[in-house]
């Protein structure tokens, strides 16, 4: 073997290194999170302080990224203002006794340490090298408080596809599927085991024809996804994409709801129940919110109808459960917040009742694991955290977060140390779509990110994969943007993102497959080519029927033409005066008349017919003669 191989070696010597077969050189992963990396990472996530004025001159954006950085470069500069006495590296020695140039005794190993009082006391004794000198670092506390919360914003990807803004948003609990509805009707399913570095979609739904996409929710086993339409029936859907059934519509005339066997308006939202996979909860602009069993989708299983100051139909607007699937709350259009506990024997009336929580719709609810707090998202541009109890009044209000969208809704982080939520964009505002994270001990604005110039309206903190998901878009376009740390996220779009795409070969290729069978049936049987034969006919006008063309001019032996003639011989014969037009001076019952006499001498068409059966004529004599007589 080492002959053969010593063989191979001074043959191979002989070409070039180019020669022969190579190999593909491959992308390290280094150069592929440095192509996603987000460029305002550092600059747009800002640390937010206890004052509220640089928590306000610090607001990320899109556009102040730049801005931000310099700030930060200025802040660094004014903190040492003599670079000379920057220290870098660990500290200088402390001054000692200078040892003698001629003393061979050079010091090996770290400086002893300073002279002090426990100097003789066996306990105090130092090891290692020294500490670094204490001091306040502003820099040194922002790390800190970054790697506490240590939340993935370093690289982005942009699931695309849709061409309006994306409202619904739901990854399976494993972090392998992807589900986004949006305003163009349509459901995308993403497969980040399957999907390459272009990011496609492998299967495109569309639920209820001219119906925006509103909620989608997936089921505690992940085989089963539930989707919400602007339309009063939900559907269900497998994991690949298959219709499994479509809930009933209820009858629009029984006043009643607590009769009618489904919604009979628009649906608002919807979610499975988190422990149980046959149970689904949605709401509706009926002003109902009802409970379903996925195995039968003639009826529900509950109506639950708010409780309203008077009586009439006012719409739920959003809905959740709880972690435990052991409450029920609802958003509704009064502004209210109403919470039902699942016991036996309960009924539409609520457990717990906050009443005029939001002064505009309500747009999205969420429990904490605990259960004891409650977040809510509103129309009114405010987020408002709820202790459920006392709800008397909010633990605490955000403001200034404005909020466009019916579905824009609010996600904890998977150790709830955070919660999230995105904001809209105005008219006349310069600032794009932000995520805003808040800790929920201290209830602080920690940060705010940048996302995109559009809209940010869902939110997601995956646990598994730990990556931030957000949905944003506008009228033209949509997407989905998902924020991860290669040092700090696992699986998800660390998979795709590395994948690339399979390059085409000339393998590739398939010609269309032509199938001859000369004896067949006339029907199924190949026509030959009669293109020749066909080019002839076209050109015959008696064959191709081709209609005579009209005349642009004055009309001649019955034709009605518009010029002095369309035929260059007609113009010519009338120019030479061999053609002499007389009709238009002549008297019509005169020119019919110089025709009588040649029609009684010399008949053509009626009387040679009749001419040896018609009788001859016998006028009966006037007897006027007689009369006069």
């Amino acid at each position: 073997m080492e002959d053969e191989a010593e063989i191979y070696d001074g043959i191979r010597a002989q070409f070039p290194l180019a020669f022969g077969k190579q190999q593909k050189s491959q992308t390290s992963l280094e150069a592929i999170h440095n192509a996603t990396r987000r460029s305002t990472a550092g600059a747009a996530a800002s640390t937010a302080s206890n004052s509220s004025n640089k928590t306000n001159e610090a607001l990320p954006s899109l556009s102040s990224s730049s801005k931000a950085w310099l700030d930060s470069l200025r802040n660094s500069k004014s903190l040492n203002p003599n670079p000379n006495d920057s220290v870098i590296g660990p500290p200088r020695p402390p001054p000692g006794p200078v040892p003698d140039e001629d003393d061979e005794d050079v010091m090996v190993g770290p400086p002893p340490p300073p002279p002090g009082s426990g100097e003789d006391d066996d306990n105090d004794v130092m090891i290692g090298p020294p500490r670094p000198p204490v001091g306040p670092s502003s820099d040194s506390e922002e790390d800190e408080e970054e790697n506490r919360y240590r939340i993935p914003i370093s690289n982005e990807i942009v699931l695309k596809g849709h061409t309006k803004i994306v409202s619904a948003l739901a990854i399976d609990h494993s972090g392998s599927r992807v589900l986004s509805g949006s305003f163009d009707y349509t459901v995308r399913m993403f497969d980040f085991q399957g999907m390459n570095s272009r990011l496609q979609s492998f299967r495109q739904l569309e639920p209820f024809e001219g119906h925006q996409v509103r909620n989608l929710s997936w089921s505690p086993t992940s085989d089963r996804f539930l989707c919400v339409t602007g339309s009063a029936q939900a559907k269900i859907y497998d994991r690949d994409g298959l219709t499994l059934g479509e809930f009933v519509k209820g009858d629009m005339y029984i006043r009643d709801l607590k009769n009618t066997k489904g919604h009979v308006s628009g649906l608002t939202c919807g979610e499975w129940h988190p422990k149980t996979k046959e149970t689904i909860l949605t709401s509706s602009e009926d002003g109902s919110l009802r409970i379903w069993d996925v195995n039968d989708f003639k009826s529900q299983k509950q109506v639950i109808k708010p409780k309203l100051a008077r009586p009439g139909r006012i719409p739920v607007t959003t809905c959740a459960w709880d972690r435990e699937g052991k409450c029920i709350a609802g958003g509704i259009g009064d502004g209210s917040i109403q919470i039902w506990t699942l016991k036996p024997g309960w009924g539409s009336r609520p457990d717990i009742y906050i009443e005029k929580s939001h002064s505009d719709d309500i747009t999205g609810l969420k429990f904490s694991s605990d259960g004891r707090t409650l977040l809510s998202r509103s129309f009114d541009g405010s987020l408002k955290v709820w202790d459920l109890r006392q709800i008397k009044a909010p633990l605490k209000v955000f403001d200034d977060l404005p909020n466009n969208y019916a579905q824009t809704n609010i996600a904890f982080s998977p150790d709830e140390q955070l919660f999230l939520t995105g904001t809209s964009v105005e008219k006349e505002s310069t600032v794009g779509g932000l995520l805003c994270f808040y800790d929920c001990s201290k209830l602080e604005l920690v940060q705010r990110v940048g996302i995109s110039p559009c809209s940010v309206v869902q939110c997601a903190w995956h646990p598994r994969l730990n990556q931030i998901f957000a949905t944003s878009g506008d009228k033209s376009q949509g997407g989905t943007h998902i924020l991860y740390d290669p040092a700090l996220s696992e699986r998800g779009a660390l998979v795709c993102v590395a994948r690339a795409p399979r390059k085409k070969s000339v393998d590739d290729f398939e010609a269309p497959l032509v199938i001859h069978n000369p004896h067949a049936l006339p029907l199924f049987r190949d026509q030959p080519s009669r293109k020749r034969q066909r080019e002839k006919i076209l050109k015959d006008p008696v064959k191709s029927h081709k209609p005579e063309l009209p005349i642009t001019g004055p009309g001649h032996g019955g034709r009605v033409g518009s010029t002095k003639g369309s035929l260059l011989t007609q113009y010519l014969l009338k120019q030479g005066g061999m053609i002499k037009e007389t009709w238009m001076e002549e008297d019509p019952r005169e020119a019919i008349l110089k025709y009588a006499d040649v029609a009684a001498k010399d008949p053509k068409f009626i009387a040679p017919a009749y001419a040896e059966t018609q009788p001859e004529p016998v006028f009966a004599k006037s007897d006027s003669e007689d009369e006069e007589k």
